[in-house]
């Protein structure tokens, strides 16, 4: 069992930056894969960021390409979303997302894989 808390989401005009934090707690952090997804409203959840166990290996959502980077600190327990060049299309509920698998090397995307969540925090941009 994993307990996942995000945190540092808010209100930030477009184009600007903001970071969200994902503190886990509970298990050994470099065992799981970990993720970003967001879903706004009337839409379904999208994949955003992945990172493998290592953080050697990185993955993006076509939308958030070039824009975010994801990152982790295991010795902190914490994977990180750092947001630029926000759009109002970003607004959204952002939620972390922990797989299980102390022995892989890569990155997942689909959410059905993750085996826990975070309760969401919300990014809004404004136009």
């Amino acid at each position: 069992q994993v307990q996942l808390v995000e945190s540092g989401g808010g209100l930030v005009q477009a184009g600007g930056s903001l970071r969200v934090s994902c503190t886990a707690s509970g298990r050994t952090f470099s065992n799981y894969i970990m993720g970003w997804f967001r879903q706004a409203p009337g839409k379904e959840r999208e994949f955003v960021a992945g990172i493998s166990r290592s953080g050697g290996i990185v993955s993006y959502g076509d939308s958030v390409k070039g824009r975010f980077t994801i990152s982790r600190d295991n010795a902190k327990n914490t994977v990180y979303l750092q947001m630029n060049s926000l759009r109002p299309e970003d607004t959204a509920v952002y939620y972390c997302a922990a797989d299980y698998r102390p022995l892989s090397a890569f990155v997942v995307a689909i959410s059905s894989e993750y085996d826990y969540w975070g309760q969401g925090t919300q990014v809004t941009v404004s136009s």
